[in-house]
């Protein structure tokens, strides 16, 4: 049964610093697509990046862009070239993997200087791109349309595709993208040092997400709450939101001098690489509060919800396929009445959804080194939203050995939080589950009420 109990919040995490990958980390990343390339025949990738869309380059070369674009040329013999603007040219001799810098000014600002006598292809000819069969073009989406040959689409901007096509004829062109976050891509799992270098964000987010809710008042601005969604000057890998009352006002999507009032709809994200937090509910201390037609709110949606969640979590292991997951929530969370309609569940890194194992036809596997996002949205009309996403780590035993004896300050941090979900929330983990937060699956939805949130007993 879920209700809700009043029991002490999860622990602001203190002390949470910042874990640099390893040179080995590195190097086993590009070995493992070097690995890939030869598999699938590839003699060159063609990597894009820009802020937005970076991180399959960032994978290999430790950096995005910023405001630039930039390409990574990756020969299967591991030889690189970073091609790069005006502001990152700088960045090639910091880049964590070795690669011959190439300046393309086309990929630097608007109206920055040009001072180039060379086309786009010509600068492009310098990454040894002639005489190749295959070439991958690879942007940030893998795409799955059951109608187009996805191989054929190209999220890459034109005039870069248009050059390379004219430079190499005779090479047959494919979306690569698939190597990276596809079934089995290479940065669908991760190592320790990755685990350790993602926890960092996603209990970052987590504590944001804690303190912002401490925040909660009747009286008090959105941008007041807001305040506490950003910390340790991380940047953010999703639009921080903090909003009351009706969302999407004039269009903005951002949190406003707009007041919080009784009975207000209130919805919270923040997110950093490796994890995001979500929470929704209401400004009420107690259903009485909540407006007339929505007083149900708890059985209509909220425990429903939260249900779910204790389902996913109870539910996902190691081995078995992203379709049972997708089964299990379907069962005690109709679609059709319950109105998700997004994977429930996903995959994380630096962007906040890199990609899912988890559809109706799904055989991909559940792996050891998955970061997950517990991402189920429900969407009732007449009724607010309800959200606790958050995440966790799969770990096998030799995984959770290796976290325990290199990170041991983190690996204490996941056993607390291992037994604040089962102790006081009581849902049950299995032993490979490590919550990446201390706020994971922490939800209280009469938001003004600080001191209870649902369990299950």
């Amino acid at each position: 049964m879920i209700q809700l109990t009043k029991i002490q919040p999860p622990a602001l995490e203190a002390n949470l610093k910042p874990v640099v990958l390893s040179d080995e980390t590195m190097e086993q990343r590009k070995q493992k697509l070097l690995d890939k390339m030869n598999q699938d025949n590839f003699d060159r990738l063609i990597i894009y990046a820009d802020l937005e869309h970076g991180s399959n380059f960032e994978y290999l070369t430790g950096f995005v862009p910023r405001f630039e674009e930039a390409l990574l040329v990756l020969h299967k013999d591991g030889k690189a070239y970073l091609v790069l603007g005006n502001e990152n040219l700088n960045k090639a001799d910091k880049a964590r993997l070795k690669a011959e810098a190439v300046h393309m000014p086309h990929l630097s600002l608007p109206n920055q200087p040009m001072n180039t006598q060379e086309t786009v292809e010509e600068i492009l000819s310098k990454c040894g791109l002639e005489n190749t069969q295959k070439i991958g073009l690879v942007g940030w989406k893998n795409f799955t349309s059951a109608k187009e040959d996805n191989y054929q689409l190209f999220d890459v901007p034109h005039f870069l595709v248009h050059a390379v096509q004219s430079l190499c004829p005779e090479a047959k062109l494919e979306n690569a993208t698939r190597l990276f976050i596809g079934e089995n891509g290479v940065r669908t799992t991760n190592n320790a040092n990755e685990f350790a270098h993602y926890e960092f964000g996603a209990a970052l987010a987590g504590r944001c997400m804690l303190q912002a809710m401490n925040q909660i008042e009747l009286g008090k601005s959105e941008m007041e709450v807001a305040r506490e969604l950003s910390d340790l000057g991380q940047a953010h890998n999703v639009v921080t939101i903090m909003a009351t009352g009706e969302r999407f006002e004039k269009a903005n999507i951002y949190p406003s001098n707009k007041i919080i009032q009784k009975g207000d709809k209130l919805s919270l994200t923040t997110g950093y690489k490796g994890g995001l937090q979500s929470r929704g509910g209401y400004a009420v201390n107690q259903a009485a509060e909540l407006p007339e037609q929505e007083k149900d709110y708890l059985s209509a949606v909220a425990q429903p919800y939260f249900n779910a969640v204790k389902t996913w979590l109870e539910t996902i292991k190691i081995g078995m396929q992203g379709k049972e997951l997708y089964k299990k929530i379907e069962e005690v969370l109709p679609q059709e009445k319950y109105g998700w309609t997004l994977n429930p569940g996903h995959l994380s890194a630096d962007e906040e959804w890199m990609s899912s194992p988890v559809y109706p036809q799904s055989t991909e596997s559940i792996e050891s080194g998955m970061l997950f996002q517990i991402d189920i949205i429900p969407a009732v009309s007449g009724y607010g939203g309800v959200s606790c996403e958050s995440g966790i780590f799969l770990a096998d035993a030799q995984l959770r050995q290796e976290i325990k004896e290199a990170y041991p300050d983190i690996w204490g941090r996941v056993q607390e939080r291992r037994a604040y979900i089962q102790n006081e929330l009581g849902i049950t983990l299995r032993d490979e589950i490590l919550p990446t937060s201390s706020a994971t699956a922490y939800l209280r939805p009469f938001m003004l009420d600080k001191t209870s949130a649902f369990t299950v007993k």
